[in-house]
């Protein structure tokens, strides 16, 4: 849509990294700052969209769920049409929308979205898969704007070095940010939503405490 004022921003990650987490989060905390819509992406059910339904505080016909049967790399990067439909209708029910935040598909490191779905990107993993996850690389590891560590408090039990992790994160980051978190408990949410407000809405606030 042209003079378009939203922001999109695509959240993406591997199955049970906190992408949904996230994105409840997020919406509690901005729902009497912003407005907001939510899309989600299932290969074969509705089932985010209906967590975010019940516990994102956001009313229902703000949240779009979407099907891509297949591939879920597919319905972000080469074939986004169903995605950016749900842009468009969200667009259309809320003249004055602000912010779509996009979750995909549990996805791996090559993921990436289309520069016509997303205009800046957050790539969520977990301490739980391993301190080696970082220095994977992969354009979602290297290339995402922010890059959420999350689940931090699994570190001693999972035998992960957080330092091991922050060295590879910037290493493999050459400068972009990164930050760790527990959604869980909310630890990490106010820098997120500091860099939100800073670089995907361009407000003027104060620099949020990232890792670079």
């Amino acid at each position: 849509m042209e003079n378009r004022k939203y922001v999109k921003i695509g959240v993406g990650g591997p199955v049970g990294s906190g992408k949904t987490a996230l994105l409840e989060c997020l919406s509690r905390r901005l729902i009497h700052e912003l407005d907001l819509a939510v899309i989600t992406n299932d290969i074969y059910t509705k089932e985010d969209a209906e967590y975010m339904a019940k516990n994102s505080l956001l009313p229902p016909e703000r949240i779009i769920g979407v099907e891509t049967g297949g591939c879920p790399h597919t319905a972000i990067r080469e074939d986004a049409s169903m995605n950016l439909e749900a842009v468009e209708e969200l667009a259309e029910r809320f003249p004055n929308l602000e912010l779509i935040l996009i979750e995909s598909g549990g996805d791996n490191l090559t993921s990436t979205y289309s520069p016509d779905l997303a205009d800046i990107t957050i790539f969520v993993i977990d301490v739980a898969e391993g301190e080696k996850m970082p220095r994977k690389g992969g354009p979602a590891i290297t290339r995402s704007d922010l890059l959420l560590i999350n689940k931090m408090d699994l570190a001693p039990y999972v035998g992960a070095s957080l330092e091991v992790m922050e060295h590879d994160s910037r290493k493999m980051r050459k400068g972009l940010p990164f930050l760790f978190s527990n959604l869980k408990t909310g630890e990490g949410v106010d820098e997120i939503i500091g860099w939100i407000k800073k670089y995907a809405l361009l407000q003027d606030v104060e620099e949020p405490n990232l890792l670079r």
